[in-house]
């Protein structure tokens, strides 16, 4: 029989473990790791951690029945345009009890490009890249299998997640360049704390039976309005480096990665007043400003406190 309090979180990575870190104090929380050298770190989030890769449904019998709620922020594999994790993950849960809820990190990707113009929940998904169409291939069979199953599901659509060892500092010392102005593309940010913070409200928010829908869809994005390249800007102002070059559209392309260009040629302004009035959700960092603001005066920056080389 599922325990109530027993959540099951597939993808530790590092919003798994602040979410770990929420939970575990009132909560059974369940850890699904692939690397065995990773249990003593699990164990220290507060987590208990469980092997299985989602790469094969035959080591994930052990998660069937195990959790009433589950997190799946494992992401897609980096080719095709499926994801064949998301699948072997929902053929492991229905081989049990089935949990009440999951709670989905996905990304803005899966709108595509919207040309700088301001989008929300209603807008139609239009992933112009693999990477966006694995996330909407994810995201239908959630649906589906939630629907089908009686399953409460909540999506949330993050974009660009940032902390401060989760900075742009690498690309920015190699002097990698970024867009100009004229022709940049609108980014959008969210806190990786903040974003743990929304799994756990939407996860809550589903348990209280006070939503009148079952498939709710919530985008994770802060207040941010900022360019790509301002973006960079901003970071390395606050980190003493030069900023980097700017140079055409065009231009960009040959010096970045396809991954990366991916990303710069996208451009939207995403609107999160769904997520506010929904879960009654405020941000610890309403803004990438915000954030680098509070890291001044509480000294960090100046004392080089965890940053990264």
């Amino acid at each position: 029989m599922v325990a109530t309090s027993t959540v099951l979180i597939a993808g530790f990575g590092d919003i798994g473990e602040r979410v770990a870190r929420a939970l575990s104090p009132s909560h059974r929380v369940m850890a699904l790791i692939r690397n065995p050298d990773r249990q003593v770190g699990v164990a220290g989030a507060g987590a208990q951690p469980l092997l299985g890769d989602l790469d094969d449904v035959a080591s994930l019998e052990a998660i069937a029945g195990l959790a009433s709620t589950v997190f799946h922020f494992a992401p897609p594999p980096n080719s095709g345009a499926d994801d064949p994790r998301t699948a072997n993950l929902l053929i492991a849960l229905s081989a049990g009890v089935l949990p009440r809820q999951v709670v989905y990190i996905s990304t803005t990707g899966v709108y595509g490009d919207c040309k700088g113009e301001w989008i929300d929940e209603s807008t139609g998904l239009n992933p112009e890249s693999d990477r966006g169409r694995r996330r909407v291939a994810a995201e239908q069979r959630l649906n589906v299998w939630a629907r089908e199953n009686g399953v409460k599901l909540a999506i949330l659509r993050a974009p660009g997640i940032y902390a401060l060892n989760r900075l742009p500092l690498e690309r920015i010392r190699a002097r990698t360049p970024a867009i100009t102005s004229a022709e940049d593309s609108w980014s959008n940010h969210i806190h990786a704390e903040d974003l743990a913070r929304a799994a756990v409200s939407a996860y809550a928010f589903l348990a209280s039976g006070k939503s009148h829908i079952d498939q709710l869809v919530f985008n994770v994005v802060d207040d941010s309005q900022l360019k790509m390249g301002d973006y960079f800007d901003l970071v390395a102002d606050h980190f003493n480096l030069d900023r980097p070059p700017r140079v055409s559209r065009i231009d960009v392309e040959p010096q970045v990665s396809s991954a990366m260009f991916s990303f710069m040629r996208e451009s939207r302004r995403i609107r999160n007043n769904k997520l506010k009035a929904t879960l009654d959700f405020s941000f610890n960092y309403p803004t990438v400003g915000d954030f680098f603001a509070g890291l001044a005066k509480s000294g960090a920056l100046s004392r080089g406190e965890t940053l990264p080389r």
